[in-house]
Parts: C-alpha cells; structure tokens; sequence
C-alpha cells in the first residue's frame, strides 16, 4: 500500500470546476473536506483553506486543480473502492460551506473501482 491510499481517487465535473473556480475567486484557496455527517450525507464541504484543521486522521483523496480533496479515515475506510465524483446540483450548500447561498451546490458522486485481491 502506498503512504497515501486514496491519492488519485477524486475528479470532478465541468460544473463542479465552474463553481470552484467562482468560489475561489470570492474567497482564495478553498479546500473540500467530504462530509461524513448525518445531514449533509454526500456533500463535499468546501471551506477556505486556512480555517479548517485537517487532522492525523484525515486522507487525501487527491486535487482538483490546486484544491485538497480529503475524506476522515473511517469514512475511506468503508469507501475505499471508489471512485468520487465531485458535481454540482441545484439546492443550497451545507450550512459552513462555501457553495452555501448560489443556489447551486456540490454533491459527491461514487463509482466502484476493480478490486484487485493482494
């Protein structure tokens, strides 16, 4: 296994990379944290890159562009034989996110990747 196991395992749509291009613009560098909550489900929270602390636990799923995409490690974990998607959908963002009030928001979408047997 690789020191970084998910690196390589996130894209995104031409939407997707629309808005974070707007994002980026209003706010500067922006990183995606992929929400485990109960109420934001499968929306890629999107912050300011200064002020959300990525932790020990925390895997990087790769980059879209110059922006981190990291998920926690017990939701990788159970993902891990994926393939995320980042798009956009019309609705609100997730309350601390930044796609909050465009009235578009992100979404994560999955694809199961091969399993190779070790």
């Amino acid at each position: 296994m690789s020191d970084n196991p998910g690196l390589g395992k996130v894209s995104a749509t031409a939407e997707a990379l629309k808005l974070l291009d707007e994002i980026i613009a209003d706010h500067g560098p922006v990183l995606f944290h992929q929400s485990g909550g109960c109420c934001d489900g499968s929306s890629p929270m999107c912050y300011p890159r200064g002020d959300f602390l990525v932790g020990d636990s925390d895997v990087l799923l790769g980059r879209l562009g110059d922006t981190p995409v990291y998920i926690g490690a017990s939701q990788f974990e159970a993902w891990k034989h994926t393939d995320l998607i980042i798009d956009v959908v019309p609705g609100r963002g997730g309350m601390f996110s930044l796609d909050n009030g465009r009235e578009r928001r992100f979404l994560t979408r999955s694809r199961v990747c091969a399993v190779q047997a070790d």
